[in-house]
């Protein structure tokens, strides 16, 4: 099958993109690097023995993705470009409705252009904000908290649309929930461009020594230890994941939103531990004050993953742990 790869570079999208060249699938990366490295598409490369088309150039430039569109003829896309910081979304929201919505909309016309019908979306659990329930399932009301949740939400409705505009369109919405860890290799993983956002590569760092200790945000959650409850997912398993979705949208047409997790959660405290394990290094941590909107847990209930794509996760904590710690030990500054 001949996939434009959007963000192909990025942490989940060379991940992914490692998956489908391993499948024997055509690949056009479709990137512009501002918050990834060529060397991450160097070492899939390297890692597949692999070749795949790289076209430098931003999703908003209608004309260089319609160039690149029509010159490779894609038969499905996976669309991962767009912004993902939470925080820096409220501080700069037309940014990221920037990026993040006009982004898609250039990309639909570039691919209804192209008779391109078929489209995976990197969407994310974001979409559902404060639970009403728990584990959440696709029926959970979508009332996102913050504009990069809301962009993501605003996506899938726009491409829910598509897909009924035309009876041939497919489109599948990937609500995932944490992914953390590396490839196996150690040689591709997540490389923040700053001070982490996120749990796992910021303890990683602070084993590493580039980071002196981690902040845990309250210890007085509803929770088995007070600490925040998340729903971790392995990278690799999330790779996996999409490239299920591409094959569904071989044989389905409509929108079909599906959640991405392991249906576990796992508190701040217990992934210290098991990093700690991981890494034979110990992880100073300092307990202060809840930050404004954060919730107690936050987990996904994937049986629709299981029925509709025959996915289900694989890895444990463990191998979440050891894998993040492989890459960010021996790429200690990242690519």
């Amino acid at each position: 099958m001949r996939i434009l790869v959007t963000g192909g570079a990025g942490y989940i999208g060379s991940h992914t993109l490692l998956e489908l060249l391993g499948q024997q699938h055509k690949i056009c990366v479709y990137d512009n690097f501002s918050n990834s490295s060529p060397e991450a598409l160097e070492r899939v490369k390297e890692l597949t023995n692999g070749t795949f088309e790289t076209v430098e150039g931003d999703i908003r430039d209608d004309n260089a993705l319609a160039s690149a569109i029509t010159n490779f003829q894609p038969e499905a896309v996976v669309h991962f470009a767009g912004l993902k910081a939470v925080g820096e979304s409220s501080e700069m929201p037309v940014k990221y409705y920037q990026h993040n919505v006009q982004g898609t909309l250039s990309l639909l016309n570039a691919m209804e252009a192209a008779e391109c019908r078929r489209i995976v979306f990197s969407s994310s659990a974001t979409v559902y904000g404060e639970p009403q329930y728990l584990p959440y399932n696709e029926a959970h009301p979508c009332a996102p908290t913050n504009p990069y949740g809301r962009t993501k939400y605003f996506v899938e409705e726009i491409l829910k649309d598509w897909a009924l505009s035309d009876a041939r369109n497919s489109t599948v919405l990937l609500r995932y929930f944490n992914p953390v860890g590396a490839h196996p290799s150690g040689r591709i993983g997540e490389d923040p461009n700053d001070i982490p956002n996120n749990l796992m590569p910021f303890v990683s760092q602070v084993a590493v020594g580039k980071l002196p200790k981690l902040n845990v945000f309250g210890d007085d959650y509803d929770t088995r230890d007070g600490t925040g409850m998340r729903d971790y997912i392995h990278v690799s398993d999330l790779a996996d994941a999409h490239a299920a979705a591409v094959e569904y949208t071989a044989t389905h047409t409509g929108a079909e939103a599906i959640n991405i997790g392991t249906g576990q959660g796992v508190t701040v405290l217990e992934v210290v531990k098991a990093f700690e394990q991981a890494s034979g290094r110990d992880i100073p941590y300092e307990i202060v004050p809840r930050r404004a909107g954060d919730i107690a847990a936050f987990y996904a209930n994937s049986a629709k993953a299981k029925k509709l794509l025959n996915w289900a996760a694989k890895y444990s904590l463990d191998d979440m742990c050891a894998s993040a710690w492989k890459w960010q030990s021996e790429n200690p500054d990242g690519y």
